[in-house]
């Protein structure tokens, strides 16, 4: 196996943290490590895309020179890299400073998507970038851990829009070689290959290896000579909508998972599945411990104990379900190796919901997993619901999903401009606000920073936002990539000085984008008005196989091009972790308004709030835990009634017309909206702690993680599961969660 050493050659002894750092997406939420690499050369780190591997291979020589000479540039090298090495201790952290035995193993984490980098798009919304969120919080408070995904030679999709308003699917291959990912190699310095044992077909798997602070990504691949060609394409592209090829990818994510930890040999203590997907991987840590002596009860109890699964998706139909048939086809050989015969291996995913049969992955999670949760209050709620049916012989208090709001990475979502300023008015009051942002009182010095130095750090971010969507288009059209309806219906129109509204996720028929053209002659009045205009930026990708969703932008996309809405709607191309931080850091207001019950969380509203941006959002998902009346606007109930659009989108055009556009253009005589300011500061205040990253992760660990970690030292290698094990799997009920 060629080394990658040979790229770095050029980088000087003195500089060579610099390769390490760029090989740990920790660089990517660390302003100062970050401000590194934009320091070398400010063109060659945005001609790079913000990639620091791309960047240092093709750095002329003279920049690193010119560093090496530049006595203040490595000062602060060498400050980023005394913190980057504390990466590698586990003293000091807040896991350590909590454990009596700060050594413990740590926990497998799982999830077939991660919203990192737009270097490593490996990620289709939400439920990806929560798990991004998640591993980076573990890594920032140590929490043991190591992760475990797909290496999508092909991402997801790249989106583009025809001049019809179609949505396009754009292939383009990764380049790894200029990705933050390398090679999982073998004593003899080669490929790592692991065999997936008594699976049809014969599948072999490769891993490659991200740094996420102090965490671990291993993610798996199949594109490897070993594997017949057919098989090669497993891990090519994220969410196929082949049944058989899906089927696949989750063999390859949960039993490929197992194989390559135990290959590595990662003594792992527990198993945390972020949704279904990877459910498999509890099968076969059973298998192993079935081949290690013990019996299939024996083993399933140890992996209930030890296990913890998230479900996110409220409906059944979202939920991965096989035909039995195929399910036969790749595990016949699997489950004699369980101990157990084929009605009972097909009974762990029996789909106790829809009525259409199956091999359910969620119910397989549930049933083989004593710690189980939604991602909002309301969300465990409707997940209880829904799954009754697994549960139906016990009482209700004794319901086993409970729930976990979601939380957001802090240092990731903030903008560091905001940042700096919140640094600058914070620091002489509570100087570890930042450290400590998880807990409420941190922040009752928000109020201190003048309401103008606020709006005008807001309004930076505005235009920033709109000056890269102009940039966008002009590089697209610049390359003959696009057509002129797609300059304009781009955003080319879009103005810095007009209220904003921002609608960017997934487009689904549920999470109804185009509700507010409910009524398009009032909301053209609302555009347009001449003393007190609002434009609304768009963005968001639809699945590839999903028609419905295509329409809907299509829909959109021709709004966008039509005169009479005035140039004040847009449509933004290809979303992603980029143009996401743009959008919710630039925004004055993000809209929310999907059917209820069916938002499961909503990270993205959080992410805005954070910065200030004010959330008009139906009552759902996390709005229901975070609305407090004065940091943002509400409408709706959590009611699942199909027939309520017209009553939905009315409440919306009153509530811009009567509150939110009056009080934006309420300007003081300083040039300050000081109301709208006002909740701006509230919402940050209000919304930062509650829904952080860090909150979420300590409560996993007190809830789920100590008992899952500690369960063999408890339990003893050698106990039967017994109904006493069974009745922990039903003993979570709902707490609260604060």
């Amino acid at each position: 196996m060629k080394s990658t050493s040979h790229y770095y050659s050029h980088i000087p002894e003195r500089l060579s943290g610099l390769v390490d750092l760029s090989y740990n997406l920790w660089w990517s939420w660390n302003p100062d490590a970050k401000a590194l690499f934009d320091e070398l050369n400010p063109q060659g780190w945005m001609d790079s895309g913000h990639n620091p591997v791309r960047m240092l291979r093709q750095l002329p020589d003279e920049f690193l020179h010119r560093a090496l000479n530049d006595r203040q540039y490595l000062r602060r090298y060498d400050a980023v890299m005394e913190e980057f090495l504390r990466l590698k201790q586990s003293e000091g952290t807040w896991f350590a400073g909590r454990m009596a035995d700060p050594g413990n193993r740590p926990i497998a984490y799982f999830s077939a998507e991660y919203g990192l980098l737009s270097t490593l798009p490996f990620f289709a919304g939400g439920l990806g970038f929560l798990a991004g969120d998640h591993i980076k919080e573990c890594s920032d408070l140590g929490v043991p851990m190591v992760a475990v995904g797909l290496l999508y030679s092909n991402g997801y999709l790249h989106q583009r829009i025809g001049e019809e308003g179609w949505q396009q699917n754009a292939e383009e291959r990764i380049d790894f070689s200029s990705a933050p990912v390398r090679r999982v190699l073998d004593e003899e310095g080669c490929p790592l290959v692991v065999e997936l044992p008594f699976i049809e077909p014969r599948i072999y798997v490769s891993g490659w290896r991200a740094k996420v602070g102090r965490v671990d990504l291993l993610l798996l691949d199949t594109d490897i000579e070993e594997n017949d060609p057919a098989i090669r394409n497993i891990t090519s592209r994220l969410y196929t909508g082949d049944a058989q090829r899906r089927l696949l990818q989750e063999i390859v994510l949960g039993i490929g998972g197992i194989r390559m930890l135990a290959r590595l040999g990662v003594d792992f203590s527990a198993v945390h599945l972020n949704e279904g997907h990877p459910a498999f991987a509890l099968l076969e840590w059973i298998r192993m411990l079935v081949a290690d002596g013990r019996s299939f009860d024996e083993a399933a109890g140890l992996v209930m104990r030890s296990s913890v699964f998230t479900t996110h998706t409220p409906v059944p139909a979202g939920h991965d379900v096989f035909p039995c048939n195929l399910i036969g086809h790749h595990f016949g050989r699997f489950y004699p190796e369980l101990g157990i015969g084929r009605d009972h291996f097909f009974a762990l995913g029996d789909q106790p919901v829809g009525g259409h049969g199956g091999f359910n992955m969620t119910a397989l999670a549930l049933r083989l997993s004593a710690h189980n949760n939604g991602v909002s209050r309301m969300n465990g709620s409707v997940s209880r619901e829904m799954w009754r049916a697994l549960w139906q012989e016990m009482a209700e208090d004794r319901d086993p999903i409970g729930y976990i709001t979601n939380g957001i990475h802090i240092n990731t979502w903030l903008n560091p401009d905001l940042r700096a300023l919140i640094d600058r008015y914070m620091n002489p009051y509570c100087p570890r606000w930042l450290e400590n942002h998880d807990n409420p009182s941190s922040w009752r010095y928000i109020n201190r920073i003048p309401d103008e130095d606020l709006w005008h750090v807001h309004l930076a971010l505005k235009r920033k936002l709109i000056d890269r969507i102009r940039e966008y288009k002009r590089r697209d059209w610049a390359n003959q990539q696009t057509h002129p309806g797609s300059v304009l219906a781009g955003g080319a129109l879009l103005d810095p000085t007009v209220l904003t509204i921002g609608f960017a996720r997934r487009f689904t028929t549920y999470k109804r984008a185009g509700l507010i053209f409910s009524d398009p002659e009032r909301l053209k009045s609302i555009l347009n008005n001449p003393y007190k205009p609002v434009q609304i930026i768009f963005a968001g990708k639809a699945h590839p196989s999903d028609d419905e969703g295509k329409r809907i932008i299509q829909s959109i996309y021709h709004r966008a091009r039509q005169p009479e809405f005035g140039g004040r709607i847009a449509f933004v191309e290809d979303y992603g972790e980029e143009i996401a931080k743009y959008l919710v850091h630039g925004v004055d207001v993000w809209l929310n308004n999907p059917l209820p019950p069916m938002e499961a969380s909503g990270t993205s509203g959080m992410k805005a709030a954070l910065n200030g941006v004010l959330n008009l959002s139906i009552l759902d998902g996390w709005w229901l835990e975070g609305y407090n009346g004065r940091n943002g606007w509400a409408f709706g109930d959590g009611s699942s009634v199909s027939d309520r659009d017209a009553a939905d989108a009315a409440a919306i055009y009153d509530i811009l017309e009567q509150q939110v556009v009056p009080r934006y253009y309420a300007v003081a005589g300083d040039g300050v909206p000081h109301e709208w300011v006002k909740m701006m500061k509230e919402s940050i205040q209000s919304n930062c702690p509650a829904f952080s990253a860090r909150r979420m992760v300590k409560e996993y660990v007190a809830r789920y993680y100590n008992p899952a970690m500690g369960c063999e030292e408890r339990c003893g290698r050698g106990d039967a599961p017994s109904r006493a094990c069974e009745s922990v799997k039903y003993a979570a009920g709902e707490p609260g969660y604060r």
